[in-house]
């Protein structure tokens, strides 16, 4: 028996394609504000981090009514590092929107959510969206949506999948390329055409996948899911088991609260059947992939394993001569249970304690997801020191392998040269280049360690105009070394306040990061040298004064402005002896060893 009343439906996409702007206007159009009410753009962003980046960085779920149908949405977020959040989201609706830039067309995200919908055999609907951009190259990007579906082993049913086309921010849909439609009934028609209504079994016993977790201060851990069978009643006992730990036995607990969703908010309701979308809290530990049942029928469903993570960091207890100044948390008790904290929400993410008390390794799927992690944790207080990201090697029939990214780079054509000649340093693998316009999209396999510190390069060589994109594709053999990082760093010898005589002298030889009046330490690096080895100078250096030199006989002092490095430049920056300090107030790049004659004798002995 089927659910007519109900769909549900994820949107997924590449990054920047218009997934979550898309669903701002179906919730306007399918009346879930008032008319005076104020509305902000983007309200699927709630988050702080996501809002000031634009990104999407958890799955979302909300629900607009269409004529006498509930449609259930879900909102993925783009970018390959939360791709994690996709995989387990698909579980839980019966099909999918897919997004796709009327310009840029199939990027490498949405070849990987593709295939995971395609594997799930979900049925889709394709969406072309920005068709009101002016560079919009619609009968283009239909054919090489069609070919990516083809590439993808798609059945004959989801080669025929409708397609329809859009502007997400005007809120039209039409069914023909050269028609602008007037409003999203197209689409909303479609979903209830095209979609399959959710199973509803409601006579068997209750039975539930957790696909999701979100978290309350006041009553903890929210499980969120898509009933599979029977009903769930307010307060009734349930058994929490999981399919891939058959030896933990099932633990008893009650479903003290249930909601379902209704536009942006949770209604609290009595009791739910199958093939809903609910969130239920009551249950202290529950975590992604566990299944929750009735007492008499404990059944285990299985889960869609999750990839493995393809790089990790160290984040350590701060050392620093500057350290527990600014911070709240600052011991390693607290950064322990912070960051295991984080796994319960956050299934992509793997934390493992290593030799030393005060050091964890945190694994994840991309510098950008560890990068979202630091700054959260930086924002609630925490203070601690991170390691440069270093990729994790597999070892496979005898051989070390290790992983390899698809990496898709728009630029304009003039630039290619460039480009392609720093990946080729990089051990990146050209495998298809297709002019588009007066730019050139161009397609590489290249190991994960040769992004690192690649982004600062690209935007130089392409003027700032470039686009690049990158998903895991695989494991392939150790492709050799590869060098990091051309120059050196510019490295504090003195503790104190910098001072503008000392940097003055400084910036003649590279550039530099801070200002005058910054504190400073021993074996902090406060610039980049112009060469390619470290250069120690003296911040702190004040001006000698004797009865021939007064300190206003000489010309006022000019500093370069410095140049401000983001967190992600940071640790796009490090090198291997090198760690960044986070606080809630600075960044501090600095080396591991901290003084000098040690790092010096350290390096004799690695040589």
């Amino acid at each position: 028996m089927q659910n007519e009343h109900l769909r549900n439906v994820a949107i997924i996409a590449h990054v920047d394609h218009g997934k979550t702007t898309l669903v701002d206007e179906m919730l306007k159009q399918g009346g879930a504000y008032r008319e005076n009410q104020e509305v902000v753009d983007r309200v699927m962003d709630s988050g702080d981090l996501e809002r000031e980046r634009g990104i999407t960085i958890l799955a979302k779920n909300t629900a607009v009514r269409y004529k006498d149908v509930k449609i259930n949405v879900v909102d993925t977020p783009g970018h390959a590092d939360f791709g994690g959040e996709v995989e387990r989201i698909l579980k839980m609706v019966n099909g999918v929107i897919l997004l796709v830039d009327a310009a840029e067309g199939p990027m490498p995200q949405t070849r990987f959510v593709l295939s995971k919908a395609l594997e799930l055999g979900h049925r889709v609907i394709v969406v072309v969206n920005k068709i009101d951009r002016p560079d919009q190259r619609i009968h283009e990007v239909i054919d090489e949506v069609l070919e990516l579906l083809m590439d993808l082993n798609a059945t004959p049913e989801q080669l025929d999948s409708p397609m329809l086309f859009c502007s997400g921010r005007q809120g039209t849909a039409s069914y023909s390329p050269d028609v602008v439609g007037t409003d999203l009934t197209p689409l909303f028609e479609t979903i209830l055409e095209y979609i399959p209504a959710p199973e509803a079994d409601v006579d068997q016993p209750f039975q539930m996948l957790v696909s999701s977790i979100d978290y309350n201060e006041f009553v903890g851990r929210i499980a969120v899911g898509r009933i599979e069978r029977g009903t769930l009643k307010q307060n009734q006992e349930i058994v929490v088991c999981n399919y891939h730990d058959p030896d933990a036995a099932p633990k008893k607990a009650k479903a003290v609260s249930i909601y379902e969703f209704e536009g942006l908010a949770r209604k609290q309701v009595t009791e739910s059947t199958a093939g809903n979308i609910i969130a239920m809290s009551g249950i202290p530990d529950i975590t992604i992939g566990d299944t929750v049942c009735a007492p008499g029928a404990v059944e285990p469903l299985p889960f869609v394993k999750i990839s493995a993570p393809t790089l990790e960091m160290t984040f350590s207890v701060n050392d620093s001569p500057y350290a527990g100044r600014e911070g709240k948390f600052v011991t390693s008790r607290q950064l322990r249970d912070r960051l295991y904290r984080e796994t319960l929400k956050d299934v992509s993410l793997k934390v493992s304690d290593t030799d030393r008390d005060s050091a964890f390794n945190v694994a994840g799927r991309g510098e950008m997801s560890l990068s979202i992690l630091i700054e959260t944790m930086r924002r609630e207080g925490y203070e601690f020191q991170v390691s440069p990201p270093r990729v994790l090697y597999k070892e496979i029939d005898g051989k070390k392998c290790e992983p390899i990214e698809r990496l898709v780079v728009d630029v304009p054509g003039d630039c290619v040269g460039s480009v392609i000649e720093k990946l080729g340093q990089r051990k990146g693998d050209l495998v298809e280049m297709t002019p588009v316009g007066d730019r050139m999209k161009v397609e590489f396999l290249i190991p994960a360690r040769g992004l690192f510190g690649y982004r600062n390069d690209f935007l130089t060589d392409t003027k700032g105009e470039g686009i690049m994109a990158s998903v895991f594709d695989s494991y392939a053999p150790y492709k050799g070394d590869i060098s990091r990082r051309g120059m050196g760093s510019l490295i504090s010898t003195e503790t104190g306040d910098s001072i503008t005589y000392g940097l003055f002298n400084a910036q003649e030889r590279g550039t530099l990061f801070i200002g005058a009046g910054v504190p400073v330490y021993e074996g902090m690096i406060i610039g980049v040298a112009n060469r390619g080895e470290d250069i120690v100078v003296n911040a702190c250096r004040k001006k000698q004064l004797t009865n021939t030199r007064a300190s206003g006989s000489d010309d006022a002092l000019r500093l370069v402005p410095p140049r401000q490095m983001s967190l992600e430049q940071c640790l796009e920056f490090l090198a291997d002896d090198e760690l960044l300090e986070v606080t809630p107030k600075s960044l501090r790049m600095r080396k591991a060893i901290l003084n000098h004659e040690q790092r010096m004798k350290s390096l004799k002995g690695k040589k």
